[in-house]
């Protein structure tokens, strides 16, 4: 990415270069073609060293994100036996839109998700590309440092032994995901190559598992159903509510909410913007070494998912709200092990947001400047602009769902489903896979199926939109 080294001994001369990316225009010498049989394509732009396992725990912190805490009351709107089936369907196509990536990477040569949309569409391919990731990963950094705003003063709080905010600056959401940024988030952001960052990432997925450990024993410690008395610390068995089945899973559920089941599902696992930037620094670095990293960190993540989201949900069944950590702060706000969960999702979310930062100041430096080579002062002067963005933007919203709602409902299906598919569809040679072909027709189904839903994700936005304002004119 940075290095302007030779991956092959067997190139002469150097490939120029845009930022460490071999110019679209000068890659045709990287397509295959047959001589006494077919040359394999030769990657220039980076001589990778990080390795399968640290790769692993970047790839794996790019998937895992705020939605985990979602996916219990995913499950209460879907029920057990469809939520399996929707979080396995979405995990399996996950899977095959990076096979897609690498597969359409492989032909031509390129590791950039902007040279690969330059290099299908021309020009308004990189920008759309570079717009999509920029877009997405500034969402995705929001919503995790909503989390740090909202639930690090909670947490403050509760070890000082407060009943209540009382203002103080330490207490303040605002000052303190500005103090996290400067003093947690911009050190590691300002690292040169993602692959340093694999030992955050793994001590990251090792709160998250920490916080699974904990959802599975508080499901056998919580009775249910679950009725407030009043006390912080004691909860009463409801048996009318028990008679009546509410404590009992459902298999299968259709409501108003199931609607947004898939679109949390697909945000879940979008993991995309990170790929290829992860396959640039893989030591050894093959597409079937990448496809097993990705294999590796989304079926981990799937047991996580579902784990979590199963034994969430048998806790709390129709009393499971949409964040899970404050369902369990109705049972006891000061319960010693649900503060330390809290805490280790702060610290998961927050040595998370560099990992998505990576790809953003890729796709400016794509967009902005691809033909200058790394220099430090662009590489801090992004970084630092980035964050600046996030958090005026965290601090001045006060809801932003809305916007999360039409970036995920845009952004999400297009790196998932659109753009891997027209890639391949573009990119690889109709001499190699002709149109009709079995790998292309598919390609063109799994392209069709991301306009679907991101016609059905936008549609259900803008009915939610018009029943809300029609809910908000009658109440006047």
């Amino acid at each position: 990415m940075e290095l302007q080294k030779l991956s092959n001994g067997h190139h002469h001369g150097f490939v120029p270069l845009e930022n460490g990316i071999p110019r679209a225009e000068e890659e045709e010498e990287m397509l295959p073609h047959k001589s006494d049989g077919t040359k394999k394509p030769q990657f220039t732009d980076f001589e990778g060293k990080t390795s399968f396992g640290m790769s692993v725990f970047n790839l794996s912190n790019a998937i895992m994100g705020s939605g985990i805490l979602g996916l219990s009351y995913a499950m209460s709107n879907t029920g057990i036996v469809l939520f399996i089936i929707l979080l396995t369907c979405i995990a399996c196509l996950s899977s095959y839109s990076v096979h897609l990536l690498l597969k359409s990477a492989g032909v031509v040569g390129i590791r950039a998700y902007e040279q690969l949309g330059f290099r299908a569409f021309g020009h308004p391919g990189k920008i759309a590309a570079g717009v999509i990731i920029t877009f997405h990963n500034i969402g995705a950094m929001s919503s995790y440092l909503f989390i740090v705003k909202y639930e690090l003063p909670l947490v403050i709080q509760a070890f000082l032994g407060l009943s209540s905010n009382t203002g103080d600056w330490f207490l303040n959401g605002n000052y303190l995901i500005i103090i996290v940024s400067v003093c947690v988030i911009l050190p590691l952001a300002l690292m040169r190559q993602l692959g340093y960052l694999g030992y955050t990432s793994g001590f990251s997925l090792t709160c998250m598992v920490f916080f699974l450990s904990s959802v599975i024993y508080k499901k056998f410690n919580i009775p249910c159903p679950l009725v407030p008395n009043g006390s912080n610390h004691t909860t009463i068995i409801n048996t009318t509510m028990e008679e009546e089945g509410q404590c009992k899973g459902k298999m299968f559920t259709i409501n108003q909410e199931t609607a947004y089941t898939i679109p949390i599902l697909a945000f879940a696992f979008v993991c995309h913007p990170e790929v290829l930037p992860i396959y640039t620094e893989l030591k050894n670095a093959t597409k079937r070494r990448m496809q097993g990293i990705a294999n590796v960190s989304i079926m981990g993540m799937f047991v996580m998912y579902l784990l979590t989201a199963i034994f969430g949900y048998l806790t709390f069944y129709v009393n499971t709200e949409s964040e899970l950590l404050h369902t369990y702060s109705k049972v006891d706000p000061l319960d010693t092990l649900i503060l330390c969960v809290r805490v280790a999702v702060l610290v998961a979310v927050t040595l998370t947001v560099p990992v998505v930062l990576f790809p953003i100041r890729r796709a400016i430096l794509q967009l902005l400047f691809p033909e200058k080579p790394f220099h430090w002062a662009r590489h801090i002067t992004i970084a630092l602009c980035l964050l600046f963005v996030v958090n005026v933007l965290v601090i001045i919203v006060p809801n932003i769902r809305d916007i999360f709602g039409i970036i995920g409902a845009t952004t999400a299906p297009s790196l998932i489903f659109i753009l891997p598919g027209l890639f391949y569809l573009r990119i690889v040679p109709t001499e190699q896979e002709p149109m009709k072909s079995r790998p292309k027709i598919t390609a063109a189904c799994f392209t069709a199926m991301g306009f679907i839903f991101m016609s059905m994700s936008l549609t259900f936005i803008i009915i939610d939109w018009t029943t809300g304002e029609k809910r908000a004119g009658g109440g006047h």
